[in-house]
């Protein structure tokens, strides 16, 4: 989904947050980036003081990253900073619905929480904080305060999905609860739940255009 929303024309494309991640496996050029060191990746970054000349990013993308940052105004300052006209910033994120609320409340390990006042929260280093529900705050709690704010971005388009298979799979730590060759099925099901994503969806596709 990521690279399929790349928009066209000059400029880098910045992962945030690569990890152990695949998207260099879909997305050919792409600058990889951690915040601490590590050896799967071009250059540590820090999303809020990204190390890029004004408008010379096509794209940036990343995978459950945004609600690990500190201070995510400061990230999409620098973002704006970065990007070219017409660039994006593409993500994954958890999403606030019925059922992402149950679950992230009640088996997850990261704060979640819906009703915080700010789109910060403390931090004693790299993904030392979080707040699961940070991109839901965002872009759609405050959404006339991030248009307010950043007259120069623009929500393009949420997109909330995946219900079940971030569960099955085991999510990041846990054995998978279902074999690998279930996943186009699990697929299939979702798809087929679409119209319901907005009470299902535990993750958003979100894409913000700088104009």
């Amino acid at each position: 989904m990521l690279a399929q929303e790349l928009p066209d024309g000059e400029g880098a494309v910045l992962e945030l947050g690569s990890g152990a991640g695949y998207c260099r496996r879909h997305i050919p050029g792409l600058i990889t980036s951690e915040v601490f060191f590590s050896a799967d990746v071009q250059i540590i970054a820090d999303a809020q003081r990204l190390p890029f000349r004004a408008g010379s990013l096509r794209a940036i993308v990343f995978t459950n990253v945004m609600h690990h940052m500190p201070d995510v105004g400061q990230f999409l300052a620098e973002a704006s900073r970065c990007l070219r006209s017409g660039g994006k910033i593409l993500m994954i994120e958890p999403w606030v619905t019925p059922w992402s609320r149950f679950i992230y409340t009640r088996f997850h390990h990261e704060p979640f929480s819906p009703g915080a006042r700010d789109w910060s929260f403390p931090s004693t280093g790299p993904l030392s904080g979080a707040n699961g529900a940070l991109p839901w705050i965002v872009f759609a709690r405050d959404r006339p305060q991030f248009q307010k704010n950043f007259r120069e971005l623009e929500l393009d388009r949420v997109e909330p999905l995946m219900p079940f298979r971030y569960l099955l799979s085991g999510g990041v730590g846990m054995r998978s609860l279902v074999p690998g060759f279930t996943g186009s099925v699990l697929a299939g099901i979702e798809q087929m739940l679409k119209p319901y994503m907005s009470s299902l969806g535990m993750f958003a596709f979100i894409a913000v255009k700088r104009v």
